[in-house]
């Protein structure tokens, strides 16, 4: 049975000098410009590097896969903005464009990929990692190794020499709590195991998106656009960006999830405050909802935790 994977990745060079002059980013977008299949190959936690094309034959940089999902061009600049690498909506729209050999429509909504990377890297020059022997001219997209197996493993030790000393962190072991998108403190040296990385903003909202299969919990409205991933504990207040402290909600109930005229019980129960009728005289689309089970994920390792319910209807919901 091999170890942990890392996978090398043909890497835009626009892209990649783009961010890697960005300051503190968390998280990037790494869009295919098909998208017509999502990228399969690794688990989260595993590596994903950055290689030039040629005749940059070097890995540049990273990061810790944590998703992979086809979405909208429009949501994709939404949720990333400038860590899709590029500055405006119609610049990512020039670079994919570029890539799909199709007429130019500033209009079109077509799908992306996108391989969501949480806590990203980017190599100075000297230290660029030669990519390694068994390489071939004709790869296109990228190709996987074995980090604990030559020829990987060497690459993946000169890899974390190079982290380590920029203070990155590199691979830790895997929580045993089972629980998804968790990160533990690094483990410097010796071989890589997993880490399940936090999420940051941009991706909490993609994978909450997707973990609700796209609709709406409460409502199971399933237009995108009015789509939302909400924190149940906001995180200004201490809340995660994890997907167990959200929930996909339409604008609406989101707006009024967060000032508290809705709330989701520990039981997974829709509650209206009477608030509502108070203060608005209104609100009957709403108290239809009242009491009705809410649809959450399949995944318990997407449920909406219990505690983070709890602190929503004690501390934030109207009554």
């Amino acid at each position: 049975m091999g170890g942990m994977k890392g996978f090398v990745a043909v890497t835009d060079g626009d892209w990649f000098e783009l961010l890697s002059q960005q300051p503190d980013l968390d998280e990037v977008n790494f869009w295919q410009p098909g998208g017509n299949r999502r990228f399969t190959t690794l688990e989260p936690g595993e590596l994903f590097l950055f290689k030039l094309h040629s005749p940059n034959n070097f890995v540049v940089g990273g990061g810790f896969f944590a998703h992979s999902t086809i979405i909208p061009i429009s949501l994709a600049w939404e949720a990333f903005g400038i860590s899709n690498g590029a500055t405006t909506l119609a610049e990512m729209r020039t670079r994919v464009e570029k890539y799909r050999r199709e007429p130019t429509n500033p209009t079109a909504n077509y799908n992306v990929g996108c391989i969501l990377l949480q806590k990203p890297f980017f190599l100075p020059r000297d230290k660029w990692i030669p990519i390694p022997s068994d390489w071939k001219p004709n790869i296109v997209q990228g190709k996987t190794y074995d980090l604990e197996q030559e020829p990987g493993r060497a690459m993946w030790l000169e890899l974390q020499q190079s982290l380590a000393a920029r203070d990155v962190d590199a691979p830790a072991p895997m929580p045993e709590t089972g629980e998804s998108y968790v990160a533990e403190e690094p483990a410097r040296y010796g071989a890589p195991a997993l880490v399940m990385p936090r999420l940051g903003q941009g991706s909490f909202r993609v994978v909450v998106t997707d973990a609700y299969e796209r609709r709406c919990a409460i409502t199971r409205e399933r237009t995108l656009p009015v789509l939302q991933a909400a924190h149940i504990k906001p995180y200004g207040e201490g809340g995660s960006h994890s997907v167990t402290n959200g929930l996909l909600l339409r604008s609406d109930i989101h707006t009024l999830f967060d000032r508290g005229y809705v709330t989701v019980t520990p039981e997974y129960r829709f509650e209206v405050s009477r608030r509502i009728r108070d203060e608005f005289e209104n609100g009957r689309d709403y108290y239809a909802l009242h009491g009705h089970e809410v649809t959450i994920p399949e995944r318990d390792a997407f449920r909406p935790a219990v505690e983070a319910l709890r602190w929503h209807n004690e501390a934030r919901f109207l009554g």
